[in-house]
């Protein structure tokens, strides 16, 4: 029981405390862009389920805190359907409704009867507070923490492997890949790995000469760091740095805004990517994770964070840390899944608005509704095949099948 508690500890509570965060300024991002615009709004929701908190505004707004922390919500007033979007006939009843209990030119009020871009900006407020909360805390963690910059240097060339064969020596200082200045070691193994089969252009600085090296990785089986085995690519190098080529980096407010934008790009970059070469058929989906895997990881971002030191103040305030980068780049993650054209997902709706602006009519709420059911079987599709990758990775399906044999 009590390995049980601190197992919960120690994945479920981080998990939920960060997605509750992230979640929370999601909504806020709808909730004040309609707030700017003067829309009516019935409740503000954080959680789901019964009530353990609540209360009603000066506004009219209903603040609630359910007791399932998975998730949140603000409700406009007259919201008619599933879809959010109602066409001609819903808005003309739901006119008549307004007018009828508030009298003439209630409507206004609504966000239905908004102009399309006012609409729009309401839809697409939530994923802007994501990427602005994820810049918000990249630019503390930059100016304030600073970041160690390790330059890849080549410590170890495995033989066979395709490393070898490009010609790669130990001692190379790997300087840029495919065009792009090199930092941090890490910023290579991030593009290696999506770059299986693909030749990767490399520059490197060998005894104060500047060699160019073409080396295409090979797909391997590896050890997730966060537990499991995902396929990714590799060329065989064991990068490091001398202890005199580290350095630990504070960069000025203006400085880390921008450094806070480019983490934001390498996020999206490496996420559109990855998905690209899915359709490509370059890679099989391994590395999709959904809620399991997302607690999986800040549970191991929690365990690594806490043993760093036995000083339990140091633990803590290495942990807050952990878990705020962590809580960016979720919001990153949760800012670019919401802006998917899916009609369910914020940029749904900001598809249909696309479409009204051009017909200069709603659609069809037939086919609202149809695109609503599509999209959510779509979500849950994805949904599952993300679990059953963080289900492989936890070797369930082993355990099971050794219980029946």
């Amino acid at each position: 029981m009590i390995g049980f508690l601190g197992q919960l500890l120690t994945y479920v509570v981080p998990f939920l405390l960060v997605l509750t965060v992230v979640v929370t300024i999601h909504e806020l991002g709808h909730f004040l862009t309609a707030r700017a615009f003067g829309v009516k709004i019935d409740r503000f929701a954080i959680g789901f389920g019964r009530a353990i908190f609540q209360r009603t505004d000066k506004h009219g707004v209903e603040w609630r805190i359910g007791w399932l922390p998975l998730g949140g919500y603000v409700k406009f007033a007259g919201d008619l359907d599933e879809t959010g979007v109602p066409d001609r006939a819903g808005l003309d009843e739901l006119r008549q409704r307004i007018v009828a209990a508030e009298g003439q030119g209630a409507e206004r009020d609504y966000m239905y009867f908004k102009p399309i871009w006012q609409r729009a900006l309401i839809v697409a407020g939530g994923p802007f507070a994501n990427f602005v909360l994820a810049i918000f805390i990249f630019t503390l963690l930059f100016s304030i923490v600073g970041v160690p910059l390790r330059p890849a240097r080549v410590m170890d060339v495995s033989e066979g492997s395709p490393a070898a064969a490009a010609g790669f020596q130990q001692g190379d200082l790997i300087t840029h890949v495919n065009g792009r200045a090199i930092e941090d070691s890490t910023e290579v193994i991030r593009i290696v790995a999506l770059s299986s089969d693909t030749p990767v252009n490399f520059t490197v600085e060998r005894n104060q000469e500047v060699v160019a090296i073409v080396a295409t990785p090979v797909r391997s089986v590896v050890d997730d760091p966060i537990g499991g085995r995902v396929s990714m690519g590799r060329i065989g190098l064991g990068l490091g740095s001398n202890r005199d080529e580290v350095r630990h980096v504070r960069y000025s407010p203006v400085a880390a805004i921008g450094k806070g934008a480019e983490e934001i790009r390498d996020i999206l970059g490496t996420t559109l990517k990855y998905i690209g070469r899915i359709f490509a058929g370059r890679e099989n989906g391994d590395q999709f994770s959904g809620p399991l895997g997302i607690a999986r990881a800040s549970g191991a971002l929690t365990n690594a964070a806490v043993s760093v030191t036995p000083d339990p103040v140091a633990a803590t305030l290495n942990l807050l840390l952990t878990l705020t980068q962590f809580a960016a780049i979720l919001s990153v993650g949760i800012g670019f899944l919401n802006l998917l054209p899916i009609p369910v997902l914020d940029g749904g709706h900001l598809m249909f608005y696309a479409y009204e602006a051009i017909a200069r009519r709603p659609l069809d709420a037939r086919i609202q509704a149809a695109g609503y059911r599509v999209g959510l079987a779509m979500l849950a599709c994805l949904m599952l095949f993300a679990t059953w990758n963080d289900l492989q990775k936890l070797n369930l399906f082993k355990f099971l099948g050794g219980l029946v044999a």
